[in-house]
């Protein structure tokens, strides 16, 4: 299967490129940057010379011939070719946020009209996979709601508020430089940001009301001077107490069919590199403490995006990303 993806000088770009050079079954024949038009893309991404020849092409939509598109794309860049891929027949994933949301809160929370609105799945496997597999376009979660949202599914009902409390990697900024990735900014150092008004906090709520909850929800993130990995803390306030054994079973019990969720205790260097949510939890009665890693950049964004692409094609869902972390 012919693989586009448009906005691939980037880290998810990189990350997509990485990954579905071991798929058996796709092949990313064309990769679009505005900026980097013409560059080989080893040029940009190094780490993938020997693995792909492509050079970077500045091209339309129209232009673009494959059958299934990465939107790797800011967001509001999306919403404007969105709709042509659709009309085209070529299924997509967009790893931006302009069809998470519904389109009032979208607008409400990023501050800018939607041009071309349509309801999409939100490809968080684990909780949509039927709506996934029947869809052409699939909006892919973002890196903080899909720690967060793993890392409460299995209590959320139970719940009558919820704490998140993240740290990230900075390369969940993006690759340009700013003075917040800056090293001398980040490195040796921790710090808290956005900490009542993050906008994935909205897509924390809709998962959350999804899953039957009517929990209240709050997020604050924080940067840590790593490159990636995402750990999310859930502080979970339930209605009645439940023992840790209770918990954990339901826990045990609720992902037990998902390849990529394991419980274990988490942490950021077991998931690095790989598709994996790695959760755990501790009871104190009616507080529940959840505990999530991720990479930001693979179940974080292209991983799951990948997984998305498996599911929508028909493929295994693993395929392309059994890859173990890079421990230590």
């Amino acid at each position: 299967m012919h693989i586009a993806i448009i906005g691939a000088s980037g880290y998810t770009g990189g990350e997509l490129m990485r990954l579905l050079a071991n798929h058996p079954s796709a092949e990313v024949v064309c990769a679009t940057s505005r900026k980097q038009g013409g560059l080989p893309v080893a040029a940009v991404h190094p780490h993938l010379r020997g693995l792909t020849d492509l050079a970077f092409q500045n091209i339309d939509v129209d232009d673009i011939d494959a059958d299934f598109a990465f939107l790797a794309v800011p967001h509001t860049a999306a919403m404007k070719v969105a709709g042509a891929l659709l009309e085209r027949g070529i299924k997509t994933v967009d790893l931006s946020a302009d069809y998470r949301l519904p389109k009032d809160i979208f607008e409400k929370v990023y501050g800018v009209p939607h041009e071309a609105y349509f309801d999409a799945p939100y490809g968080l496997p684990e909780l949509h996979r039927d709506e996934v597999r029947d869809a052409a376009f699939v909006a892919n979660p973002g890196c903080f709601p899909t720690g967060a949202t793993l890392a409460v599914a299995p209590l959320a009902e139970h719940a009558h508020t919820i704490i998140f409390d993240s740290k990230t990697g900075v390369t969940g900024a993006g690759n340009t430089p700013s003075e917040t990735t800056h090293y001398p900014n980040v490195g040796d150092t921790f710090s808290a940001y956005k900490w009542t008004k993050h906008r994935h906090l909205a897509e924390m709520k809709q998962e959350v009301a999804k899953l039957g909850s009517g929990a209240r929800c709050y997020f604050t993130p924080h940067l840590l001077p790593v490159n990636r990995g995402i750990l999310t803390t859930a502080h979970i306030l339930l209605n009645e107490p439940m023992e840790q054994g209770e918990v954990e079973a339901l826990y045990r019990k609720f992902y037990e069919d998902e390849f990529f969720v394991r419980y274990q205790k988490p942490t950021l260097a077991a998931v690095r590199g790989t598709n994996f949510c790695d959760v755990a939890v501790e009871s104190e009665g009616d507080r529940v403490v959840a505990v999530s890693a991720i990479d930001n950049l693979v179940k974080g964004a292209s991983g799951q995006a990948i997984q998305n692409m498996n599911i929508m094609c028909g493929f295994d869902e693993t395929a392309g990303l059994r890859l173990a972390g890079m421990l230590p």
